[in-house]
């Protein structure tokens, strides 16, 4: 039995993994995906620094685990993970970033993002409620985040969209070879991604090498559009 830690990306909640997680539970194995505080459901108030305290919530969750765990992060929360990887190395058995953001120590998300400015969500940001944060336009996060799935399916995980804060996206990871760099890497790119372009996910894996790299043919959210294939390749390195 393996025990996964699922991390969804900016905008995201938990919600993201729920026809993923049945099957590898299905398979024997613990998962866990949580909200990562004041996203989802989690209603708490952002701080000034939530990259520092969503990576604290998830080294958390890794070293009470009980065993280290295979720790998924999607899009934005690829940089959380290196980031856990960072803090608590023997707490993780593999890293798997799920057509995320892979960071070289020193940089942030907007540093990659910022190459690339006609590719993903950048044009459709628009300014939350609350000052600092940012939220998608509704009309255009479906060709955005969910282009290879159906328009119900599509509707459905737009309306469950929330603020995201944009100090998760210019705070730079600190990141050593001594300590995340111990830690194997797996990268899942997704062809048809249209928030993270294949030419984009390469590029990092090209400035970052990962020990296992797995395509899928899928849009920017495979828990959705190709959930028997996303289950399938996380359970392959469960074994």
């Amino acid at each position: 039995m393996a025990t996964f830690v699922l991390i969804h990306g900016a905008w995201h909640g938990g919600w993201c993994w729920e026809r993923v997680t049945p099957l590898l539970v299905a398979k024997g194995h613990r998962v866990i995906a949580p909200d990562l505080p004041g996203m989802g459901a989690d209603l708490r108030e952002h701080g000034s620094d939530p990259l520092g305290d969503w990576t604290d919530f998830v080294a958390e969750l890794a070293t009470s685990a009980g065993e280290p765990v295979i720790l998924v992060g999607h899009s934005l929360g690829g940089v959380v993970i290196s980031e856990v990887a960072e803090r608590v190395p023997e707490a993780i058995d593999r890293l798997v970033y799920l057509t995320a953001f892979l960071l070289r120590s020193g940089q942030s998300l907007a540093d990659v993002a910022n190459r690339y400015p006609d590719i993903g969500p950048g044009p459709a940001l628009r300014p939350a409620e609350v000052d600092g944060e940012v939220i998608v336009d509704p009309h255009q996060a479906v060709g955005i985040f969910y282009n290879a799935m159906s328009a119900d399916d599509a509707q459905a995980a737009v309306d469950r969209l929330v603020a995201q804060p944009v100090a998760a996206f210019t705070k730079p990871v600190t990141l050593t070879a001594e300590r995340f760099g111990r830690v194997p890497r797996v990268y899942v790119e997704a062809t048809d991604d249209r928030a993270i372009s294949l030419e984009m996910q390469r590029e990092m894996q090209a400035a970052l090498p990962c020990d296992t790299v797995i395509t899928l043919k899928c849009d920017h959210s495979p828990f959705y559009s190709a959930v028997p294939e996303l289950a399938e390749a996380l359970l392959t390195l469960a074994d």
